[in-house]
């Protein structure tokens, strides 16, 4: 019997392009679509953003938010035994939420202590959304869903690199951590790597034995990837791959953003499903 194949996705960079476009993996999407395999949206992105998106991507799958923060899951997904997860469950209108990350009233306290102590740093909550807006090239309405913080901050540095590694120290020093997509972030102990493996123990206990693959381009994304059986490196928008990005056994795309995901995805699923 076929192992039930489960895909977890980055967004920004990976299934979306510099124009938030996923129109060059539509081929792809359509095949994981036609085979009913589980797509999962795991992103630095919050719970607004990525519901936008996942209503143009018509998916009704769980997602990972804000860099592992929380982990949602629609109240009339079939086939988890949630309550027997192990974690901390929460209702919240169409959800059930598992929050493995820090609550983001003490991360915006850990970045006002950061600044006092001297560090050039400025987050999302210290900015407007017309500032997010025009730090991100986003639209002013997605810019806004950006701000919607739940469990991770974003937020720019302005000092050297040996100040940036002091500020690395402060970070872990108060009981976070710290990662890197797009932005710097401060979070709590949690990441897209330890929220991955939770949703991979319920689609175990429902399907039994799976298999799991995972796209990202950015080193957020390392734990994702270290946790899956095929990690797939995609090319940033210049065409490298990212050299900080060390997986074992990953599988390098042939192509930038959504268009090496679209080859890299249908040639796992020919791999897969001969």
């Amino acid at each position: 019997m076929r192992k039930k194949l489960i895909v977890f996705t980055d967004l920004d960079g990976t299934l979306l392009d510099s124009v938030y476009s996923f129109r060059k993996a539509l081929p792809a999407l359509k095949a994981v679509k036609e085979k009913n395999i589980p797509l999962i949206l795991c992103s630095s992105k919050t719970r607004a953003e990525i519901e936008h998106c996942r209503k143009k991507l018509g998916n009704k799958h769980p997602f990972i938010s804000e860099n592992g923060g929380g982990i949602f899951i629609p109240k009339k997904y079939s086939g988890f035994s949630i309550q027997d997860s192990g974690s901390k469950i929460q209702e919240q209108g169409n959800y059930l939420i598992i929050k493995p990350g820090a609550a983001y009233v003490d991360l915006r306290k850990a970045v006002e202590e950061l600044r006092s102590e001297g560090f050039d740093i400025k987050g999302f909550g210290d900015m407007t959304v017309k500032e997010v807006a025009g730090l991100t090239g986003l639209k002013m309405p997605d810019a806004e869903r950006a701000k919607q913080r739940d469990f991770d901050e974003p937020f720019v540095f302005a000092g050297k690199e040996t100040s940036l590694k002091r500020l690395k120290q402060r970070i872990r020093s108060k009981g976070y951590n710290y990662t890197q997509g797009e932005f710097f972030h401060i979070m709590g102990d949690s990441d897209k790597g330890r929220a991955v493996e939770i949703l991979k123990k319920l689609y175990s206990e429902q399907y039994g034995k799976i298999t799991t693959a995972a796209l990202g381009d950015s080193p957020n994304d390392i734990e994702m990837l270290r946790n899956v059986d095929y990690p797939v490196i995609i090319k940033k928008h210049d065409g490298s791959f990212d050299r900080r990005i060390r997986v074992k056994n990953a599988i390098k795309a042939d192509g930038i953003g959504p268009e090496g995901w679209n080859r890299a995805v249908l040639e796992l699923l020919e791999t897969l499903f001969v």
